[in-house]
């Protein structure tokens, strides 16, 4: 239990990647706050039946009146906040593409939700971070930041830039003795990837080929780093991001 009693509020936690990290530090004790625009009540009562003290609620990442309502339903909920893991992001709906076919809207759109609702979240949990004696910030950056990989120009540009944000808030917040790193996974099958069928011929495979581990990877592959980051075996790292993607890419 080394999150016992800790306060974590986890976006886009209602499927995939974000419900196996809640899942997971839910289990090691911390109060879940559940933050998504769908399935946020029904994924906090899917932990709660397993033991986990869990709430959910209905956030939209890039609007300011729901980001410091997000902050203060777990104020009211659980009476502050320790753990903030910005998880939420546009990748599973997107199409491969050229850059060039890449609309102004749809740039805008994965800009807003991937890199402003990042630091909407983290801005409006501070305050309550700042109270905190073992405060993180945990945000997925993806392995596309460091491969650049093509036809997916906007996300990668995205991902880039969570993981610029990711330093310099470390430098930024250690006077507070708040803690900022990433986890970078690489291509994981989550429900809502496996139900893109374009994403799946186009980039399973050749990130398959391309790991030391040959094997499809999953949302509690990354659990474990995400338990790692938030709790107290990682008290003196902050500004890091690590790469889980099976030996694809050495950083």
């Amino acid at each position: 239990m080394k999150l016992d009693r800790k306060i974590a509020l986890v976006t886009g936690a209602g499927n995939g990647i974000g419900k196996a990290i809640a899942t997971a530090l839910g289990r090691e004790g911390a109060r879940i706050i559940v933050a998504d625009l769908a399935n946020a009540e029904s994924s906090a009562a899917e932990m709660a039946a397993e033991g986990i003290e869990a709430r959910g609620i209905r956030v939209d990442i890039t609007s300011e009146e729901d980001t410091a309502r997000a902050v203060k339903f777990a104020e009211t909920q659980f009476g502050g906040l320790d753990i903030v893991v910005n998880n939420a992001a546009i990748f599973s709906t997107l199409i491969p593409k050229p850059f060039e076919q890449i609309s102004a809207a749809e740039w805008r759109q994965v800009m807003d939700v991937n890199t402003l609702g990042t630091f909407l979240v983290t801005k409006a949990a501070l305050a309550l971070l700042k109270k905190s004696s073992a405060a993180r910030v945990v945000n997925l950056c993806s392995g596309v930041a460091f491969k650049g990989n093509p036809l997916y120009l906007h996300y990668v540009a995205s991902k880039g830039a969570i993981l610029s944000m990711t330093r310099a808030l470390a430098k930024e917040l250690g006077e507070y003795k708040i803690l900022v790193n990433g986890i970078a996974p690489g291509f994981t099958l989550s429900e809502n990837v496996e139900n893109n069928p374009a994403l799946m011929e186009k980039v399973r495979g050749p990130s398959i080929a391309g790991r030391a581990l040959a094997r499809d990877m999953y949302p509690e592959d990354l659990v474990g780093a995400a338990v790692f980051f938030c709790g107290p075996d990682s008290a003196f790292i902050t500004g890091q991001t690590l790469v889980i993607d099976g030996g694809s890419y050495f950083h």
